[in-house]
């Protein structure tokens, strides 16, 4: 199934990237995760329908709508640029006319992701690229501080994920790499095309 045909089963308009630039060089342009790379992903990673995924830097909404079509987990997007927040309200509008009966919520924060209050709730998190290595380090403390308060089990769910990420969760962090999903047709022209899973455990 194309992207098109994605977007026309979860009823949303996600395709195309940003145009231009942001405001701040910390942050990178609007690009939504390719639907076969989340297809390969999900065949062998699993969310329950009691989860609370967290997408930073969530632009239209692609992932959060994939994730629960798929999962029926709760879904939180938090996107900086008003004019694409604006696009995901749409599109959750449009997606629940389809999906009435599925369960779990969808939420999205206009808010830059270093603002964005981590629920006790949340335990995992998605990043395709979003920041810069400064803005990731607040958005990790932040989850940690929050794990302090509520103790319980947190995931990162890390798509095209840069060396300057890598080194600070192997090296500042107590995250442990729990599993790579490396993607045919993409990965072979690109090592970076893969996800990376960490988990933080509190037994």
């Amino acid at each position: 199934m194309n992207e098109r045909a994605f977007d026309e089963l979860l009823n949303i308009k996600t395709e195309g990237s940003q145009k231009g630039f942001g405001k701040s060089l910390h942050y990178h342009r609007y690009e939504p995760t390719p639907y076969a790379a989340l297809e390969l992903l999900f065949r062998e990673y699993e969310l329950k329908s009691s989860d609370h995924v967290v997408d930073f830097g969530c632009g239209k909404g692609r992932s959060n709508f994939y994730i629960h079509y798929l999962s029926n987990a709760t879904v939180k997007g938090v996107e900086m640029n008003e004019a694409i927040y604006q696009e995901a309200t749409q599109n959750r509008d449009r997606y629940w006319k389809k999906a009435r009966s599925r369960k779990g919520q969808i939420q999205f924060f206009c808010c830059l992701a270093e603002e964005y209050k981590i629920d006790p709730s949340d335990n995992r998190f998605y990043f395709f690229n979003p920041f810069s290595i400064e803005i990731f380090m607040n958005v990790i403390n932040n989850i940690l501080q929050s794990v302090e308060k509520e103790r319980r089990d947190i995931e990162l769910i890390i798509y095209y994920c840069s060396d300057e990420y890598l080194f600070f969760l192997e090296n500042q962090t107590a995250f442990e790499l729990k599993k790579e999903v490396v993607l045919p047709g993409f990965n072979d022209r690109n090592p970076s095309e893969r996800f990376l899973i960490y988990r933080l455990d509190y037994k």
